[in-house]
């Protein structure tokens, strides 16, 4: 069955719709995970009204600021990576880039993640942007020839998590990226046990 191609917004519907996002991300970033939508409209200087008219319920609006945020801060760390000629040094700037913008968006994210929003889905942009990296540097060398795509995205994952588990604002993260970074190297590589299993999507 044909589908309708979305009509792009006018200009100013397309002006409020960043003003909003981006008050939504500093009232989040201010106010925590419970951030109220009637502050966030009162910050971008439009009413409740035309807030829900672009974004018709929280959900929508976390997922428009995660895609700012990736827009923002982790597709330019790519495009660098991809034309950086040492790819495990690319593959680490945008690990580091990601990371850090999770903490950077920290109350966002945890938003996010409570309101079901943070699922395997919303990933998948920035994974398939992952592997060819990945890629690259098996075939260069300098990463462990048994690493599969599932276990990047569970490898992202598990670094995100480490998130939850130190105050907002801290740097730790770093640690944890630059161990991970360590274990995909071949140099002291043991076998794997088992295959890696499939992904479960959640359901929505």
């Amino acid at each position: 069955m044909p589908t309708e191609t979305p009509r792009p917004l006018r200009a100013d519907a397309a002006r409020n719709s960043e003003k909003i996002v981006r008050a939504a991300r500093a009232v989040f970033a201010e106010r925590g995970p419970d951030a109220p939508l009637d502050e966030i409209a009162r910050r971008a200087g439009v009413g409740i009204a035309t807030l829900f008219r672009r974004f018709p319920d929280k959900g929508a609006l976390l997922h428009a600021m995660l895609d700012q945020q990736f827009t923002e801060q982790v597709r330019p760390a790519l495009g660098r990576a991809q034309q950086d000629s040492d790819p495990l040094r690319g593959l680490a700037e945008v690990l580091e880039a990601a990371l850090f913008s999770a903490a950077d968006n920290y109350n966002a994210l945890t938003a996010a993640r409570n309101a079901g929003v943070l699922t395997a889905e919303i990933g998948d942009r920035f994974f398939d942007a992952l592997d060819p990296l990945v890629q690259q540097g098996q075939r260069a060398g300098v990463i462990r020839q048994d690493l599969v795509s599932e276990d990047v995205r569970r490898i992202m994952f598990m670094l995100v998590s480490v998130l939850w588990t130190m105050e907002p604002g801290e740097g730790g993260w770093r640690r944890y990226v630059a161990l991970m970074l360590d274990g995909l190297s071949p140099a002291a590589a043991g076998p794997l046990p088992n295959a890696a299993p499939p992904l479960r999507r959640q359901e929505r």
